[in-house]
């Protein structure tokens, strides 16, 4: 079954909201065995949005559009659709019958405008909305079925999960696949060596599909394979992820939808210890990163934003002379603030990074500089430095992860030794 998203409203194209219902509908077709081919995005625009209908119908089994079901004079989808297809529109009375519930419980008087929203496809189905006015709609003309659903994803999600779901899986019944993926997760090595390094299972690959993608200082690799249960989708994968494995596993950090900070901190708990942070040009965005997953109290015991010498010398207890002598970019100030982090947060632990993020440079180090030093008790102290390339946000995110990089990479070899 090949599907096609369509996202309408104008303040998608304006940048003002960002487009998230593409992406999260895509996983769900995927897990459905549904392979979506096309995704759009049209304005509020009558005319624009039929040219769209026509075409997605044209080349695609399944259309699900979001957005433009609301009361407003804009909100056209459903009688853009009904036109393009010739079927009218005829009310639905349970429909209206929730919306005057909705508005008698609020104490309010349904403007006659909402009563629109009651309009579906004759022959048509009708999927309630118990989160909002608008109900979602379908219809199947000339074997491609429309799916019309709200735009809000409150409404959407689980208008979707309760209603949509069940009703796409009745259209696939006799046409059953099953899309599974596993995705790897790589640090430590560039997408071009990746590649490289797989290059011929990508030449021929066919069933499953191999599909690097690059972000932040990280690269994955989706294997996804097509079946018709889900056993034999998996037996599919695992022979080529233990190839790539083979070959490249040394880098993989961790498996599906884990970040670097969540495999950090289980990494943390699992071992019993704990960690600390004194960071200059990251501004606190380590701390930031490992203390939004859920548990990291038990493990983070802090972080010192330390952007100034001042603060370095005051906080750190950073020797004044090592700055001096040295500047604060350096591996001597890295040492001596992951040290001074750790003495004072009382840590297993401690991570330093200091650098120059940009614009400018600064004590005639290039943008790029970027010194992260680890302490940990009993043991000497490490400096890792690295050249990084890009813009100031750019240059901040890797430095970050790269130190947790080197806080996993440090924990599991502490593991390996016990």
């Amino acid at each position: 079954m090949r599907a096609e998203l369509v996202a309408v409203g104008t303040e998608l194209l304006l940048g003002q909201i960002v487009n998230t219902h593409s992406a999260w509908l895509s996983q769900e077709c995927s897990r459905l065995g549904i392979d979506v081919y096309y995704h759009t995005t049209v304005g509020d625009n009558q005319n624009r949005l039929k040219t769209v209908i026509q075409k997605a119908g044209s080349r695609s089994d399944l259309v699900i559009v979001t957005g433009g079901l609301g009361p407003t004079e804009d909100d056209l989808t459903k009688e853009t659709v009904a036109e393009v297809l010739d079927i009218p529109l005829i009310e639905h009375t349970p429909s209206v019958a929730m919306l005057e519930q909705l508005f008698a419980e609020r104490g309010m008087e349904i403007p006659p405008s909402n009563y629109k929203q009651a309009m579906v496809f004759k022959g048509g189905r009708v999927f309630p909305n118990r989160n909002g006015t608008a109900p979602g709609v379908a219809i199947t003309h000339k074997k491609t079925t429309y799916v019309l659903l709200p735009g809000p994803p409150t409404e959407l999600h689980p208008m979707f999960k309760l209603e949509v779901r069940p009703f796409l899986e009745e259209l696939r019944i006799g046409n059953r696949e099953v899309i599974i993926s596993d995705v790897l997760r790589f640090y430590g090595i560039g997408e071009s060596h990746l590649v490289e390094k797989v290059q011929d299972l990508l030449d021929s690959q066919d069933n499953p599909t191999i599909a690097p993608l690059a972000k932040e200082g990280e690269v994955t690799l989706r294997l996804t394979a097509k079946a018709p249960e889900k056993d034999q989708a998996e037996s599919l994968i695992q022979p080529v992820k233990e190839e790539i494995l083979v070959r490249v596993g040394r880098y993989v950090y961790g498996t599906d939808e884990e970040t670097l900070e969540e495999v950090a901190l289980q990494s943390l708990l699992k071992s019993g210890k704990t960690v600390g942070f004194a960071e200059s040009c990251t501004g606190g965005l380590i701390t930031e990163m490992l203390t939004s997953v859920p548990g990291a109290s038990a493990a983070v015991k802090g972080g010192i934003v330390t952007y100034s010498d001042q603060a370095k010398v005051e906080l750190l207890g950073v020797s004044p002379q090592v700055l001096e002598n040295h500047g604060a970019i350096s591996a001597e100030a890295a040492i001596a603030m992951a040290e001074g982090a750790r003495q004072r947060l009382k840590t297993d632990y401690a991570l330093s990074v200091t650098g120059v993020a940009g614009p400018d440079s600064a004590e005639g180090k290039p943008v790029g500089t970027v010194l992260i030093g680890l302490s940990e008790k009993q043991a000497p102290t490490r400096v890792f430095r690295l050249s990084l390339k890009g813009s100031r946000e750019k240059i901040r995110i890797r430095a970050a992860k790269h130190a947790l990089y080197v806080l996993q990479e440090r924990i599991k070899k502490g593991e390996k030794t016990i």
